[in-house]
């Protein structure tokens, strides 16, 4: 018998306050996906997770996503029918009944977008995704190290303008897909990855939106117990405590159709006199305590109000938040050498051999 988790509106608050901490600041402002999902809620339509083994193996899968820099996405609120373009544009070009969705990555908008899309197709979400944790591009993804192709690929913008796209590769379909991205101008809203059960199966990380959720869970039951909810989320996560301070300096650009900066943390408490410094490129890619890397891709690194718990994106960075820095291991799929040859330190341009998170916070906690 299949076993169906039907989500509620707790649930879905929960999942996408937890997705932002796996988002490691991307993965996309949570509160527009969260509204899309409730949306659908409220108009009767049923959100329900699906466990990767209960999915047949010959059945059609469809990820679904927003695409572009999450600055912009801020200021560009979607109209909501978007990505159900895409999403039909791509599975009728298929010609196949689909199946399921899932994301393709943990980050507050990611894991909530396609919530909106399944319950209002009709069709469960997957309860994985492709990267366990956000990244930058479409070919970061554990669906492409085990060779299952990005297209064709349907985007779709507030104007009813979708493209259908077919590349050569996976690399060519986030170089293509991004240009596409910046003339719709900064967001694009995308179905990719289709994919058999029998590929899903092998290539997910299952249990990401079932963690968020426990993880939003962990943040709102700290508060209401009274409990220091930093130390809920690293009991959930098993992630480690890197650095307390207060940012300084935060410098933000966007180009290339991606936000690309740098914040800067002044150390408080037990860090008073040191300084940390955060590089992302619209996730936070490494971590570097006073001239040191501490934290690095393809490990998680997410900044948390140091009251709340609650996590803090890279476009919500300002001078004076108070935070704590934390890092959390990534899934193992990652730890591989072609996981590190597609979204390890090298590829974005830092001249180190990863060092898993656990081994670099040995002595120092």
């Amino acid at each position: 018998m299949v076993e169906i988790k039907r989500l509620d509106e707790q649930a879905i608050e929960d999942l996408a306050l937890g997705a932002t901490v796996l988002g490691t600041g991307g993965g996309g402002d949570p509160y527009i996906g969260k509204l899309m999902a409730l949306s659908a809620l409220q108009e009767g339509h049923e959100i329900t997770l699906l466990d990767p083994k209960e999915i047949p193996d010959d059945a059609l899968v469809i990820p679904s996503a927003g695409m572009g820099a999450p600055t912009v996405i801020v200021e560009k609120i979607p109209r909501g029918t978007e990505v159900m373009n895409a999403f039909k544009v791509l599975s009728d070009y298929l010609g196949m009944d689909v199946y399921a969705t899932l994301p393709i990555e943990a980050g507050g908008l990611n894991s909530t977008i396609p919530l909106a899309v399944g319950a209002k197709a009709g069709i469960p979400i997957v309860d994985a995704d492709g990267m366990g944790r956000a990244f930058p591009e479409l070919q970061m993804t554990t669906f492409h190290l085990y060779g299952v192709p990005a297209t064709p690929m349907a985007l779709a913008d507030e104007r009813d303008n979708v493209v259908l796209l077919r590349a050569a590769n996976n690399y060519w379909a986030e170089w293509l897909a991004r240009t596409i991205t910046i003339k719709f101008g900064g967001t694009a809203w995308i179905a990719l990855y289709a994919m058999t059960g029998k590929q899903l199966k092998e290539a997910a990380i299952p249990g990401t939106l079932s963690l968020a959720q426990k993880l939003g869970e962990a943040i709102r039951e700290s508060k209401e117990s009274k409990e220091d909810p930093i130390d809920a989320i690293l009991e959930v996560s098993g992630g480690f405590r890197i650095f307390t301070g207060k940012i300084i300096d935060v410098s933000r650009r966007t180009t290339g159709g991606f936000a690309r900066g740098e914040a800067v943390f002044e150390g408080l408490d037990e860090h008073k006199g040191h300084t940390l410094k955060i590089q992302f490129q619209n996730e936070n890619l490494v971590a570097i305590l006073d001239g040191e890397i501490v934290a690095s891709v393809p490990d998680l690194i997410t900044v948390l109000d140091m009251t709340t718990g609650r996590p803090i994106t890279t476009e919500s960075l300002r001078y004076g938040y108070r935070g704590v820095v934390i890092g959390i291991p990534c899934s193992e799929k990652w730890r591989t050498p072609k996981g590190l040859e597609v979204a390890g330190p090298r590829y974005f341009g830092y001249d180190i051999d990863y060092i898993p998170i656990e081994k670099r916070m040995e002595g120092r906690e």
